[in-house]
């Protein structure tokens, strides 16, 4: 089994500039532990200490928030692809 990890250019520099990945993990949160398992620069970048996703972090499995899905416990399939999404803020008048 495998699933596509997208990894956004501000995350990048915790994964040797790889801007995707590769993962047998079967639910979402299963996959997060196996990245900041294997990149141990991703943690706290992606998920605070309690495991829950920082409120400026959105994860999507196939083009759908995992907010509508089944959260952390959303299910992945072999052919899934994931997208790790940071907000964008900034600008000014």
């Amino acid at each position: 089994m495998a699933v596509t990890v997208y990894i956004p250019t501000p995350f990048r520099r915790a994964t040797n500039n790889k801007d995707r990945l590769q993962s047998a993990a079967t639910t979402v949160g299963g996959l997060l532990d196996e990245l900041e398992g294997a990149y141990t620069g991703l943690r706290g970048l992606v998920r605070g200490e309690g495991g829950q996703l920082h409120h400026h972090v959105n994860v999507y499995v196939n083009n759908e928030a995992i907010e509508v899905l089944q959260g952390l416990a959303t299910p992945l399939k072999d052919g899934d692809e994931v997208a790790i999404i940071p907000a964008l803020a900034g600008g000014g008048w």
